[in-house]
């Protein structure tokens, strides 16, 4: 029994007081400690502990944190959590101790190296303590002491917190390196991988930048938008006859079939070969010959049964200025809708083309528009337009830059910019002609040209066909008073310096047309005016 003169650690596992008439201890094992009942007097045996006052009865105790020395524990921890207020009672049982949960997110504090007391002596005890077995609950919560020593919140299985003084050092180490080497592999293969993007522009299919699709509507005044309204018109002629084939362009006249092209891309047909017709669309059908003229270098031709022609609109030559853009199509080399662009280079531009034949019959004579627009071999018989897509001449020939002899009709060399078309205005009355009559008639003053004169000016022989008169009786010449020898010189103000010159100005116009001309003899000038006659083509 306890004297009441020795201090005690308030700690201390006691066991009951036999020789009263209070009940024993329940459990009597080691931590069952029994609590002060609040209607009891405090007892007496009890001595509060030496480091600080006693507290009263019914206040909170407060934690102390004396300096304990290192050791072991002086005994087992308290699972009844007896209060700091000496030895246990002998009155009571202790009642349930309440273990508080902390709210939701509060940390837990780990569990603190215990403090090291100092062994007391041994007291003898009527009972012997029995070891509690610790709780073994996973959850830490369960282990909570709420008056434990300072630093002591948690009760953990195992080796007390902190015994091994490297641990946690060594943690913190380790996932030091770990997170080190991580990094720089991370950044090895960072770098690889970006190696590989810059040389190879990326790890999946590469998709450039492109623009939308328009509605692919173009200015009516632009080669796209006059393209796309004449090309509908024109079509490519594929003709064959015994001895020769060719192929040439041509464009639709009126609906009923009328095609009008050159004379020298359908000549090789002769009287009994093929004209075959191919659309821009596709579809093709075979053509018959209506009638040609070689004068002109024209030529027209009918395609029967195909429906839903579209006629392309004629323009007006006369209204043509130099330097007009413009725009050919045809199928050069039988490359079919080929569409090139350039501008008006000249007019009334006298060309001759063909002579083939050798006795002058297949010479045409045109008073041309040259442009610079590309015309190749094909390209003949095709529409040389406006801005407006309007027919404005008829392409037929080409300056070849190997030949060095003149201009040829259809060209059998490359374009070296300098194309020339006939006028649609000559092109129109001759294409007339021959729908209406079959044949074409060429305006004529009725006289014979010495094609040897040098000189300047066209000159009018001495003799005629057969050795008729040069100056034909009752002709227009004969009737303005022009005279063999007389030397013309111009023609409607226009300069004339040979004779094939006079011939393209003379056919430039319409038989029944009036011209003024001038002209010398015996070396004085003058002006005569005369009525064009008419003469049949062939």
């Amino acid at each position: 029994m306890d004297d009441g003169r020795q201090a005690k650690w308030w700690s201390r596992p006691a066991t009951g007081r036999p020789g009263r008439d209070e009940p024993e201890s329940r459990g009597g094992g080691e931590g069952d400690a029994p609590s002060v009942r609040p209607d009891s007097p405090a007892p007496t045996g009890g001595a509060a502990p030496a480091d600080g006052p006693a507290p009263l009865v019914g206040q909170e105790p407060q934690e102390l944190a004396p300096t304990r020395p290192a050791g072991p524990p002086l005994h087992e921890p308290d699972v009844y959590s007896t209060p700091p207020y000496g030895g246990p009672g002998p009155w009571a049982p202790a009642p349930p101790v309440q273990r508080p949960t902390p709210a939701h997110g509060t940390p837990v504090p780990p569990q603190a190296v215990p403090p090291q007391a100092v062994p007391l002596p041994p007291q003898p005890s009527p009972v012997t303590p029995q070891a509690t077995p610790v709780p073994s609950s996973s959850s830490q919560w369960l282990q909570y002491d709420p008056w434990g020593a300072p630093g002591q919140p948690l009760t953990q299985v195992g080796p007390p917190a902190g015994t091994e003084p490297g641990s946690r050092k060594n943690r913190r180490g380790g996932a030091f390196a770990g997170m080190l080497l991580l990094a720089l592999v991370a950044s090895g293969i960072g770098g690889g991988v970006g190696a590989y993007v810059e040389r190879t522009g990326g790890l999946t299919t590469v998709e450039l930048p492109q623009a939308s699709h328009d509605n692919g509507d173009r200015a009516p005044e632009s080669v796209a938008g006059i393209a796309a309204s004449a090309l509908p018109s024109v079509v490519t002629l594929h003709v064959s006859g015994t001895a020769e084939s060719g192929t040439g362009t041509g464009f639709v006249l009126d609906a009923r079939g009328h095609i009008l092209t050159n004379n020298h891309v359908v000549a090789p047909a002769g009287s009994s070969g093929d004209i075959t017709v191919t659309f821009s669309s596709g579809e093709t059908a075979a053509a018959e010959l209506v009638g040609k003229d070689s004068g002109y270098d024209l030529a027209v031709v009918r395609v029967k049964g195909v429906s839903g022609l579209k006629p392309l609109p004629l323009g007006n030559s006369d209204n043509v200025r130099v330097g007009d853009p413009v725009v050919a199509i045809g199928a050069p080399f039988d490359l079919s809708n080929t569409v090139t662009s350039g501008i008006i280079s000249a007019k009334q531009r006298p060309i001759t083309a063909g002579g083939e034949k050798g006795d002058g019959s297949d010479i045409s004579y045109v008073d041309a528009l040259q442009t610079d627009a590309p015309i190749n071999p094909g390209n003949s018989g095709g529409p040389l337009v406006d801005t407006q897509a309007h027919v404005i001449g008829i392409n037929s020939a080409i300056r070849a830059a190997d030949s060095g002899k003149g201009t040829e009709r259809g060209g059998q060399s490359g374009s070296i910019g300098l194309g020339f078309a006939i006028p649609i205005n000559q092109g129109k009355r001759v294409a007339e002609e021959l729908i209406n009559t079959g044949k074409a008639t060429h305006p004529v003053i009725g006289v014979t040209l010495d094609m040897k004169f040098t000189g300047d000016g066209a000159k009018v022989g001495e003799k005629g066909p057969e050795d008729g008169p040069a100056v034909t009786k009752g002709g227009p010449a004969a009737k303005a008073g022009i005279r063999s020898g007389d030397v013309i010189t111009e023609v409607q103000g226009q300069r004339v310096h040979s004779g094939e010159e006079l011939i393209v100005k003379i056919r430039a116009h319409r038989p029944g047309d009036r011209l003024e001309l001038r002209l010398t003899r015996g070396g004085e000038e003058r002006s005569v005016t005369l009525t064009l006659g008419s003469a049949s083509g062939t």
